[in-house]
């Protein structure tokens, strides 16, 4: 079966069902909604959100992050949990070739859903307390919201197909994003090598402004994001080649 057929399977797979594409619905919802009410809310006094403009703009990716992680895990978690994975590789018999069309519709979900978010969060900030996109940043800033989702999504999808079970994946990764890593950034001794976890450096990357306790720079945040991302996409597919479905 040619690369197309595989591209082609997943996409079916993911209109069809529901889960798969609300999920990501779900993701620009509640980024776009909960920047839109806190900073109508909150954000002409919480001097907070104007010490980086990135951390009103953003604030409700804190939220719609969990979203995306849900999908990445969705995308190959729900095969292994209803037991279809053996269905789809005889469908699509080369293991790399299914994985493929997986990571290549993970991504481009991943890109929307960063576009729609970014540009959502963008005008909800601009419709309730303005927004200046001249400032030092705010391109770069912008770049690195989009892609920080796709990213995201690759990394849970690697671990997930590492994991091979959707349960564990959604017990482990889901709070580790939400809670697990902001938690240990405020721990004194593990806060320096937290910085380096793929969530905490590519929220770092959308800020405008340097944090002289982060270790690195904005786009070296972005990089080290994109080597987790490799990383569990490398890991996922050295696991789907090596154990039976």
């Amino acid at each position: 079966m040619s690369a197309a057929f595989a591209l082609r399977a997943e996409w079916v797979k993911f209109t069809t069902l529901r889960s798969q594409w609300i999920t990501p619905l779900l993701a620009v919802l509640l980024t776009t909604g909960i920047t839109a009410a806190v900073q109508a809310a909150y954000g002409r006094v919480d001097t907070s959100l104007e010490d980086d403009p990135a951390g009103g703009i953003y604030y409700g990716l804190l939220f719609g992050h969990v979203a995306v992680v849900c999908s990445g895990i969705l995308l190959i978690g729900q095969e292994y949990a209803s037991g279809t994975v053996r269905a789809s590789l005889a469908a699509v018999p080369r293991r790399g070739r299914f994985y493929a069309g997986k990571l290549l519709l993970g991504t481009g979900v991943g890109l929307v859903v960063g576009l729609l978010s970014v540009a959502g969060a963008h005008l909800a900030t601009s419709a309730t307390v303005g927004l200046d996109l001249g400032q030092p940043g705010a391109v770069r800033s912008i770049v690195a919201g989009v892609l920080y989702h796709p990213l995201l999504l690759v990394i849970c999808l690697g671990a997930t197909a590492m994991l091979r079970n959707l349960t564990a994946a959604m017990g482990l990764l889901t709070p580790a994003v939400f809670l697990g890593t902001t938690f240990l950034t405020a721990v004194p001794g593990v806060r320096e090598a937290a910085y380096f976890l793929p969530d905490r450096a590519g929220l770092y990357a959308m800020n405008y402004r340097a944090d002289p306790a982060v270790p690195y720079g904005h786009w070296t945040g972005l990089l080290v994001m994109a080597l987790w991302a490799a990383a569990a996409a490398w890991g996922g597919l050295v696991s789907l080649r090596r154990h039976d479905a």
